[in-house]
């Protein structure tokens, strides 16, 4: 189908079309079809995994691939530089969690563009926001003032102060008082990697405001030595050099190195290594309150009240990546929404879901810091653009309403209730205890090989999930994902494991 008529067909409802099963036995069930909110009615729980998906659906060996397809991924290899380990089909077009590709066949998506797609895909509102701003102001730069981005920095700076995060207790102070006016600032980029570069840089003119301001000396001398950054195992913030630098993993970091000195590595949860790793001369700390590609393992609250007391100690700028666990994906706004505000950090930076898989990354900081940016001491050609912040609006306006939190909610609480029951069903491969909270899930794996087999197993199986680390398979949905397809998900995990358990 031409481009041009894919777009216009996908205006409508999607027909319900013969899918092309690749099926490998008679007991093979195919896929259900999409339906967007399914009955809130309670499901007895199986007590035993399901058997539905015992083989797979869909086979990609290459003889199945048509032409088309097969001459798509010969120009990808030909033109695009491979750092990307792809499976071998090619996506067409998508409508909810659901996508197919150019060969008819459909994908139930948990993985949801990495967590990105929080509305779905092909959500009608968000392309009739697209079509609208890019037909009046496409961009302009920030050279000039544009309606849509003080629009959007107000409202997460309000919705903040509402549900809490950054200092303000979830519930507290009005959005319409004087104080919170004044509360907090945003910065905004194009991605996540350059929301967190943003906040390093800021958190570094800081600490040597800090030192100048406690030893008298000049903050542009260059023997300062509040220069140090803390990150933690297991993390991902980016993959330029200065968020690479952070991103304390090995098979990222090594081609590169060396990378920006003055970087401490501790370990997630652990008490006894803060006040060695943060010291007078660190100046900033960064850390996810849930790691995402790190294995979706989660801050504890004990640990992030006395990881804020030590940065409070130090004078350190403590920076949450809320990248992939933020903007709803836990059920709040923020992953530390509900925590008290002794657990609160100085500035949050954000990317993934914010405009639902259009180009956008913003950075959240308190007062207390922003005050030390300057004009020209930090900018962007593209960030904070017309059409990026029009749908930045929309998307947190409909992803904050409280009656999509509360289905969000429902939905996630149906999903971890099945997943609670899959350690004690496989205990022989899987480890304990389910990781994360909402829809950032983690399931851990005794051998590290299962998890990337799972999500294979999955793929020919109609689903998209993803791996996490060394030993986890995750589970990002979209947000508006309804009971029958987290059941058909789950229904899909079951059969993958007791596959992998034969």
């Amino acid at each position: 189908m031409h481009s041009t008529a894919r777009l216009a067909h996908l205006s409508g409802p999607l027909p319900i079309t013969r899918l092309q099963i690749l099926a490998r036995g008679p007991s093979v069930t195919p896929l259900a079809a999409p339906r967007r909110y399914a009955s809130n009615a309670v499901s007895e729980l199986s007590t035993s995994p399901s058997t539905r998906y015992l083989k797979p659906i869909y086979d990609f060996s290459a003889h199945t691939q048509s032409s088309a397809t097969k001459n798509t991924i010969a120009l990808g290899d030909e033109y695009i530089l491979p750092v990307y380990a792809r499976p071998p089909f090619v996506l067409s077009h998508g409508r909810g969690s659901w996508v197919w590709d150019v060969d008819g066949r459909k994908f139930l998506d948990f993985s949801a563009g990495i967590a990105v797609n929080a509305l779905g895909h092909a959500d009608p509102g968000v392309s009739e926001v697209l079509q609208r701003q890019s037909s009046t102001l496409l961009h302009t730069s920030n050279v000039y003032y544009n309606e849509w981005a003080p629009k959007l920095a107000q409202l997460l700076v309000t919705l903040t102060h509402k549900e809490g995060g950054l200092g303000y207790a979830a519930g507290g102070t009005s959005p319409s008082s004087s104080a919170t006016k004044q509360g907090a600032k945003v910065f905004f980029s194009n991605s996540g990697t350059e929301a967190n570069e943003g906040a390093l840089k800021i958190a570094r003119k800081v600490g040597k405001d800090r030192w100048a301001a406690a030893t008298g000396g000049k903050v542009d001398d260059p023997s300062c030595p509040k220069t140090g950054i803390v990150c933690f195992e297991n993390s991902f913030h980016g993959r330029s050099m200065g968020a690479l630098s952070v991103t304390s993993t090995e098979k990222y970091q090594m081609p590169f190195r060396p990378l920006i000195p003055g970087v401490s590595v501790g370990k997630l949860n652990d008490l006894e290594c803060l006040h060695r790793l943060i010291t007078d001369d660190t100046c900033a700390v960064i850390v996810e309150p849930i790691q995402g590609e790190g294995g979706a393992t989660a801050a504890s609250e004990e640990w992030l009240r006395a990881l804020r007391k030590r940065c409070d100690e130090t004078g350190t700028v403590l920076i949450f990546d809320e990248i992939q666990c933020g903007l709803y994906r836990t059920g709040s706004l923020w992953a530390h929404s509900a925590f008290p505000v002794d657990c609160h950090p100085d500035v949050i930076t954000m990317a993934k879901p914010l405009a639902n898989g259009y180009p956008i990354g913003a950075v959240l900081l308190r007062d207390t810091i922003s005050s030390t940016m300057t004009a020209g001491t930090h900018g962007t050609t593209f960030g904070g653009s017309p059409t990026a912040c029009a749908v930045g609006h929309h998307v947190l306006s409909r992803l904050s309403d409280r009656a999509f939190v509360a289905h969000m909610k429902e939905m996630s609480a149906h999903m971890n209730s099945r997943l609670e029951v899959l350690p004690k069903w496989f205990s022989a491969i899987l480890q304990p205890h389910v990781r994360g909270r909402g829809f950032i899930r983690g399931l851990g794996f005794n051998n590290v090989s299962h998890p990337g087999e799972v999500v294979q197993l999955a793929r020919e199986r109609g689903v998209f999930l993803l791996t996490a680390g060394k030993d986890a398979v995750r589970l990002v949905p979209s947000l508006n994902v309804n009971k029958e397809e987290v059941d058909t998900a789950m229904d899909v995990l079951e059969g993958c494991l007791s596959s992998l358990q034969a």
